[in-house]
């Protein structure tokens, strides 16, 4: 579950997905990290969003929406988080910064330049894992930290996701 935290976009999460890959790390048997490479959506239930800023002849923001006016932006985000494994090794808590890099694959290098979100995204990550045997069951939360706003700097955007998966450690 996602949104976009800002004046122009609703409080409401948004269901979205996400897949990658992980490898883990070890130290020592407590401590490790995880770096990752994961594909996943972020998006935003618009308020006022098309209002405000369809006016602006130069920002292109209608590819950002989908047909039922929901924000949707795929990102390709690396965190990088601290692990620490509690006694036994059934529980890890993960921390740690995520780096994000929106895809917009369909745009050309003129239209990339009219974009009104930035290109990338920081964010800070915590979570815990359940560790049993190969599969790994997690729930974590992103706090994004960057404005993603490339518009104007009247209103920030900020992403915030919930994010629960199943892995399998090969």
């Amino acid at each position: 579950m996602n949104k976009i935290e800002g004046k122009s976009f609703n409080d409401g999460f948004k269901f979205g997905y996400h897949a990658g890959a992980f490898a883990e790390i070890n130290f020592n048997k407590k401590w490790g990290i995880q770096p990752e490479v994961i594909w996943n959506q972020v998006g935003g239930l618009p308020s006022n969003f098309k209002t405000v800023y369809q006016s602006i002849s130069n920002i292109s923001i209608s590819s950002y929406f989908e047909s039922d006016n929901v924000l949707k932006l795929d990102y390709l985000s690396i965190p990088v988080l601290l692990r620490y494994t509690t006694a036994g090794g059934l529980l890890t808590f993960n921390a740690g910064p995520q780096f994000g890099i929106l895809l917009r694959q369909d745009k050309t290098l003129l239209q990339n330049g009219q974009e009104a979100f930035k290109g990338d995204d920081v964010s800070a990550v915590a979570g815990l894992q359940l560790n049993l045997l190969m599969l790994r069951i997690y729930g974590r939360i992103n706090f994004g930290l960057k404005n993603l706003n490339n518009i104007d700097q009247t209103d920030k955007w900020k992403s915030q996701q919930l994010q629960l998966g199943v892995g399998i450690k090969l």
